[in-house]
């Protein structure tokens, strides 16, 4: 409800003499705008803040912010501040204004009244896919919240938590930071540990849209340009094992990893041979040991390697190509598979160079997940 003011000239007289008193009309302030806190529940914002114009400081005595649920029911005050901003914390009412009181004690006119209008809440994102890495995932989702209203659009809200295999929880989020493009690469992630990710977009008000479907990655290890030799060339550096637990601790440190041994050893996952036509050819060694080609074309980088198949795995050799993408199966010792990743990036007469990747987290083939997936 609004009020009317009226500026009053009072005449005073008394014997002799008279004397005009004039009221100082009370200012209005101005520019009231409103910024929403998010919370990561888009239905429930942690706060808003309100920001407006101020009137002459010399007559101001506080500023009345005043709020309602129910406009037509009227409007509350909803508490007095002398600075140019309040913060409403918890789930804001519909609407708000403002008012100055001047020193002596006079309430000016209302602001213009602000809307927290839900319908200013931009679209979710359409998708959300994650590739995983060496201690970290590259996050990437549709723009599509930025292309349908670029003009209301603040930026995107990416959050993870952690999450458990047995109780397939991971409702314990956090923010990891904010981007204005559809892309975030969340980094300083303990490889082999499964994350939830979720990604909302948040308008120039503060509103949070819904998120995107949740995505599921676990970083893991991963190394470039390994050099293997062909066995009748150097033996010595002609085989390759993922993951040698040699302290025996269940752990993967950094020396147990993508290690080049002999090829005539049993205890390889793989060694590197040549046919008496010079092709190159990946021959699984280790018992529980199997390969199958990732793919049927070349694939761009080992990073497009992020899921093992199901199935296909054989302890047969397979071709050498350039390019080409390769998966490994390999007997954990503990009823769990384990699952790496190769990509090979030159083939030449007498040895080959590679990327490698393995997964670190028992049965987990990200390099199929509970949920989340595309």
């Amino acid at each position: 409800m609004r009020r009317l003011f009226v500026i009053a000239i009072v005449a005073i007289s008394a014997v002799g003499c008279s004397e005009t008193t004039i009221v100082v009309p009370v200012e209005t302030p101005t520019n009231l705008i409103y910024e929403l806190e998010p919370s990561g529940d888009p239905a429930a914002p942690a706060g808003l803040l309100l920001r407006w114009d101020g009137v002459t400081p010399e007559n101001l005595s506080v500023y009345r912010v005043y709020s309602s649920a129910d406009p037509p029911a009227g409007f509350g005050l909803r508490g007095e501040t002398t600075s140019l901003t309040f913060h409403d914390v918890g789930r804001p009412d519909l609407e708000y204004f403002v008012a100055a009181v001047n020193i002596d004690g006079i309430e000016g006119p209302s602001s213009t009244s602000v809307v927290v209008d839900e319908r200013l809440r931009l679209d979710d994102p359409n998708w959300l896919f994650g590739t995983s890495l060496d201690g970290a995932v590259h996050l990437a989702w549709a723009d599509n919240a930025f292309a349908t209203a670029p003009n209301g659009f603040k930026q995107y809200r990416v959050y993870s938590a952690p999450f458990s295999y047995s109780s397939e929880d991971c409702s314990v989020w956090g923010l990891e930071g904010t981007t204005v493009a559809p892309e975030f690469l969340v980094g300083v992630l303990q490889n082999g540990v499964p994350r939830c990710f979720g990604v909302s977009a948040e308008s120039i008000e503060g509103w949070e849209s819904l998120w995107a479907p949740v995505w599921l990655d676990t970083p893991r290890p991963d190394a470039r340009n390994i050099v293997l030799f062909a066995g009748d060339v150097d033996l010595n550096n002609s085989g390759f094992r993922f993951f040698d637990d040699r302290n025996g601790d269940g752990t993967a440190q950094f020396d147990e990893l993508g290690i080049v041994m002999a090829g005539n050893r049993s205890d390889i996952d793989f060694r590197l041979t040549r046919d008496l036509d010079q092709k190159f050819f990946i021959e699984p060694v280790r018992s529980g040991t199997g390969v199958r080609v990732y793919d049927t074309e070349p694939v761009a980088d080992l990073t497009a390697i992020d899921i093992a198949p199901e199935g296909g795995y054989a302890r047969l050799a397979v071709a050498a190509l350039p390019q080409f993408g390769y998966v490994f199966e390999m007997d954990g010792g503990d009823q769990f598979a384990r699952f790496g990743g190769l990509r090979l990036t030159h083939v030449g007469k007498e040895y080959v160079i590679f990327d490698w990747s393995y997964q670190t987290d028992p049965g987990n083939p990200e390099l199929v997940a509970p949920f989340g997936r595309h």
